[in-house]
């Protein structure tokens, strides 16, 4: 039988949760003694208001290809606007504008705001920005193009988009951190 991982939970802490060989391995024991195989710190753990923000991004999604035929990939939906495609222009800067309008909606109801830093220079963050643009570009589509629209559509084509965007980002970051040490 199959037990569940273990959570500890300190008050104004990261939750740390042993994760045991048994849960990732389903049906296999665990290791001798109950040895579990690593820590995973969880900061700012919500799957309350994840739930609710990937199901409004679902119905958002849903309406766009129900009510438009179109799909709600952003990087596409930006590089249709340069230049402008005759009859697909208001949509479009609707869809952009209801991304910005949703956050400052948000601010304005929660009273949430976060501070948001950057360690890297400008030169650094625009370069990365590009590279960025770049990638969605050559892979035909961003991460909200394939992992939302792509996968929920069973495109084999999303699927390892997302797979590689997934396996190259976990290593980028790793990289950055160990590697170079930002």
């Amino acid at each position: 039988m199959m037990r569940p991982a273990r959570c500890r939970v300190t008050p104004g802490r990261p939750h740390n949760y042993d994760i045991h060989l048994s849960t990732v391995l389903a049906g296999r024991p665990r290791l001798p003694g109950g040895k579990s195989i690593g820590r995973v710190a969880v900061e700012n753990f919500t799957p309350l208001s994840a739930v609710i923000g990937g199901g409004l991004i679902g119905i958002a999604v849903a309406l766009l290809f129900v009510l438009n035929g179109r799909l709600a990939g952003v990087s596409g939906i930006v590089a249709a606007l340069l230049p402008p495609a005759k009859g697909e222009t208001s949509w479009r800067i609707l869809f952009l504008a209801g991304l910005v309008i949703g956050t400052v909606m948000y601010i304005a109801v929660a009273g949430d705001t976060y501070e948001v830093t950057f360690s890297l220079s400008w030169p650094f963050i625009v370069i990365g920005g590009l590279l960025t643009g770049l990638g969605t570009r050559i892979g035909g589509g961003c991460t909200s193009g394939h992992g939302v629209c792509g996968i929920g559509r069973l495109s084999q084509r999303s699927i390892v988009a997302t797979m590689t965007f997934m396996v190259f980002g976990g290593l980028t970051v790793f990289a950055v951190r160990h590697l170079v040490g930002v």
